[in-house]
């Protein structure tokens, strides 16, 4: 199994790690226990133990030093002495389980070559079937028994091996590029929530500004004819930019009151562009009072999942007086610090709420609820009697 972290992330190198030392593991037990198993069926002096052996010892070496990236520089060391192994089980030994120490160290790393594999793993096998071919000229016994032993068996072997790693590393292969596109899309989705905000910021200075230009005309305009109109034009010159200034500030610290239904299904766009997968669960319609906040504290959850988690899947809970999301793809780690959630943990305490934030297994929650807040006004719309849910 070929785990080799994708080149282009940084994020996950603990996964990774503990993932490749898994799999060197189980290469290691599994090529020790049968290198060691045909060695005792094979051998039948203690030098020919010897000579087989080493040819084991040189596959559990390129096996220890398998990684996901790269070539180890004990590979070459390690080809040669199995190689050699086999050659001398060939024709000294009459060894023929000799082959396996090349089978194993040739298999791991064809795949992995840069370019030529497909040559490489050619060549390694073309090399065992012609050196067992080799035994014709020192054994006495039926050719047909030669061919079948010597010849067909480690061909047959290093093609299934060496054929199942290609299997893998194309799978792998894939897998990371479906990692690294799923990467573009997530980034792509910031990018977009980047562009929203600018496409705010414009709509609250683009009008204000056009605004501010056409009342100045007309004060200049004013001056020689009526003074306290000219007057009261720069007074609401100056009262619109004091709001702009406002409305901005509202806007960069994530306090602009925001609309939950505009925001939930901005979240689920940025969602499925970066591959998650996202279930609205709505039990009951969300009060008007607490609409614009909870409309925040989705927008900032869902700007924490893009940037600081790997989510598969998103569910989005809704109530009369609360919101909750819950994601996996948390990890181990502590908890970042989230200044924004952090921010919007004030203010929903000042409004009577409160905002609860939680990692465990792998799962990060953030709830905002209103338990406290009065009862609505009867001309209120009721909750319906039944849960609705919107899945993706």
């Amino acid at each position: 199994m070929d785990t080799r972290p994708p080149r282009h992330s940084g994020h996950r190198p603990e996964m990774w790690e503990r993932l490749r030392r898994l799999n060197v593991t189980t290469m290691v037990a599994v090529s020790a226990s049968v290198g060691t198993l045909l060695v005792v069926i094979d051998a039948r002096t203690w030098w020919q133990a010897v000579i087989l052996s080493l040819g084991v010892a040189a596959a559990l070496v390129a096996s220890q030093r398998w990684t996901g990236t790269g070539i180890s520089r004990v590979v070459l060391p390690c080809l040669i002495v199995t190689a050699l192994v086999w050659i001398a089980g060939v024709l000294v030994v009459g060894g023929h389980t000799a082959f396996y120490g090349i089978s194993i160290v040739g298999s791991l790393y064809a795949p992995k070559l840069p370019r030529h594999r497909v040559v490489a793993a050619v060549g390694l096998v073309v090399f065992v079937t012609v050196a067992g071919s080799a035994r014709l000229l020192v054994s006495s016994a039926p050719v047909s028994d030669i061919l079948i032993i010597y010849v067909l068996v480690p061909t047959g072997v290093m093609v299934l091996v060496t054929g199942s790693m290609f299997a893998g590393q194309v799978f792998y292969d894939l897998v990371e590029e479906l990692d690294q596109s799923r990467e573009r899309e997530a980034e792509l989705a910031v990018v977009r929530e980047r562009i929203r905000f600018a496409s705010d910021l414009h709509d609250i200075q683009g009008h204000t500004l056009h605004v501010v230009k056409l009342k100045i005309t007309l004060a200049e305009k004013l001056m020689r004819r009526d003074i306290g109109r000219a007057e009261e034009e720069l007074r609401e010159v100056h009262a619109l930019v004091g709001d702009t200034l406002t409305q901005t500030r509202e806007l960069a610290y994530a306090q602009r009151r925001l609309n939950l239904s505009v925001e939930l299904e901005n979240a689920k766009n940025l969602f499925e562009a970066a591959g998650i997968r996202v279930r609205v669960n709505r039990e009951a319609d969300v009060d008007e009072r607490v609409n614009g906040l909870l409309g925040q504290v989705l927008r900032e959850t869902t700007t924490n999942i893009l940037r600081h988690a790997e989510a598969t899947r998103v569910r989005i809970t809704l109530s009369e007086r609360g919101i909750t999301i819950v994601n996996d793809g948390a990890g181990d780690a502590p908890l970042p610090a989230l200044g924004g959630l952090a921010n919007l943990k004030e203010r929903v305490g000042d409004n009577g709420g409160e905002l609860t934030v939680e990692q465990t297994d792998g799962r990060f929650l953030t709830a905002a609820a209103f338990p406290s807040l009065p009862p609505a006004t009867a001309t209120a719309a009721t909750a319906p009697s039944a849960a609705r849910e919107d899945g993706r």
